[in-house]
């Protein structure tokens, strides 16, 4: 099948061949004649199926078979809600890309950076909108943003923007949006309150799943490393000695880790640089296009803002820390092994993280092989021991940490997780850091 057999219009054919898209993948031949047909869609499609031109195409399609008249003013028509500024960038890149001999116009609304330039935008006028939620409802809340004229919905990545804690942003601005409008619901997982969104939102829509979020894929080469938690940078260094990984990028835990993890490589002569929530709009877009270029050949990123990374030639995908959750697993490693390269995707795993990777292996029906002939085996095989209560009215000891973080008496694992004051513990229940270094179970709420 090609995309003319797709019957999309003339003009995005052009651009579709400069950018050499020469076959649409599986997810774009099941939904983009839905969509052309204006009907309501849910996507499950994990990270590398092609979901964007799934959704990109027919929308610039239908968009353009309405055009402007001359001297109208020109309304919001489409509006595209993802997780992150750099998905919501990279999503912008497409459409401009694929709609370059059409008349339309679109605008990005992320936070992060000063909104006068997206003012300024929306003023000249835009057919299509891609916003994260936090931004957009600061620019509805100061009546910048108008959109009633709304016609196509789209929410993509809708499980990540549920973790971010968007969910009440999400709903705030679908209450503002005409009734009356087709809806595009994409998700990488399927919990219960998608579920629950999926059905209130879309209307007999039509469902589209591709690759099912336990499949990994097969080209991937997959490995894991049992080591300790200090000795995982050294680990880190020597592999990153082999030249044969020409680009890796590397996944921590927390916004701390990536800095410790991207300094440790710098020191190492390893050109690396660090993207989290806590950088400015500016240097995780320099980061990133750093990476794409080559000019950085190491990007040490937390999952959230790792999301909107899309390079073709990724070689390696490094978890410095497993996620505990499973199917972000597979996300993360389906970023390489892209658009019929292969891929290598290298996992570190200290004695907290055993049952992560136990529950990594479950989900995938497949036994991770297991590296064992490397000079950083795993030595301490049991739990780290809980610090004993001290007399009233002495200082409690800090914990013993090695590396740099012994300075600060924080442990990589200590510090605040991307986009929120939550703390990725053994477990799965949200955790706080007691004064004296010990976990102890929240009942709290953290808002990303």
């Amino acid at each position: 099948m090609t995309f003319q057999d797709l019957q999309i219009a003339p003009a995005i054919l052009k651009a579709l061949r400069e950018e050499q898209y020469t076959k649409p993948t599986p997810i774009q031949e099941q939904a983009i004649p839905s969509v052309l047909a204006g009907r309501d869609l849910f996507g499950c499609a994990q990270t590398g199926t092609g979901k964007t031109a799934a959704f990109a195409l027919p929308i610039i399609q239908r968009l353009s078979e309405q055009p402007v008249k001359p001297n109208a003013p020109r309304r919001i028509r489409s509006l595209i809600l993802t997780p992150t500024r750099e998905l919501a960038i990279q999503i912008d890149d497409n459409i401009r890309a694929y709609g370059r001999y059409t008349s339309l116009r679109s605008a990005v609304i992320v936070g992060g950076v000063s909104q006068r330039a997206q003012e300024q935008a929306l003023e000249r006028g835009a057919d299509i909108v891609i916003a994260t939620p936090g931004r957009l409802i600061d620019l509805m809340n100061q009546s910048v943003v108008d959109l009633r004229h709304v016609q196509i919905l789209v929410l993509d990545e809708a499980d990540r923007m549920l973790d971010m804690g968007f969910i009440h942003d999400m709903k705030k601005i679908i209450a503002k949006l005409p009734t009356e409008r087709q809806t595009l619901f994409f998700s990488a997982t399927m919990p219960p309150e998608i579920a629950k969104l999926v059905q209130s939102l879309l209307v007999n829509p039509v469902k589209v799943e591709i690759t099912p979020v336990s499949s990994t894929v097969d080209r991937i080469q997959q490995s894991v490393y049992l080591v300790d938690k200090e000795n995982k940078l050294n680990l880190l260094n020597l592999l990153l000695q082999d030249p044969s990984i020409d680009s890796a990028l590397v996944f921590t835990r927390t916004k701390h880790g990536a800095d410790r993890v991207a300094k440790g490589l710098t020191k190492a002569k390893i050109t690396a640089q660090a993207i989290h929530g806590d950088k400015s709009q500016n240097a995780r877009q320099a980061a990133l296009n750093n990476f794409k270029s080559g000019a950085t050949r190491v990007l040490v990123a937390t999952d959230i803002a790792a999301r909107g990374i899309d390079i073709e030639e990724l070689s390696h995908v490094i978890n410095y820390n497993l996620p505990n959750i499973p199917e972000t697993y597979v996300h993360r490693i389906g970023r390489t092994g892209r658009a019929g390269h292969s891929g290598v995707a290298i996992s570190f795993c200290e004695y907290e993280e055993l049952p992560y990777l136990k529950d990594i292996e479950k989900l995938i029906k497949k036994t991770v092989p297991q590296v064992k002939d490397h000079p950083y085996p795993m030595v301490n095989m049991a739990p780290a021991p809980k610090q004993e209560p001290t007399p009233q009215g002495r200082r409690a000891a800090k914990p013993v940490v090695a590396g740099k973080a012994a300075a600060t008496g924080k442990a990589e694992g200590s510090s605040k997780s991307e986009g929120s004051a939550k703390v990725e513990g053994a477990g799965k229940t949200p955790v706080m850091q007691s004064a004296q270094g010990q976990a102890k179970p929240s009942n709290r709420r953290w808002r990303r």
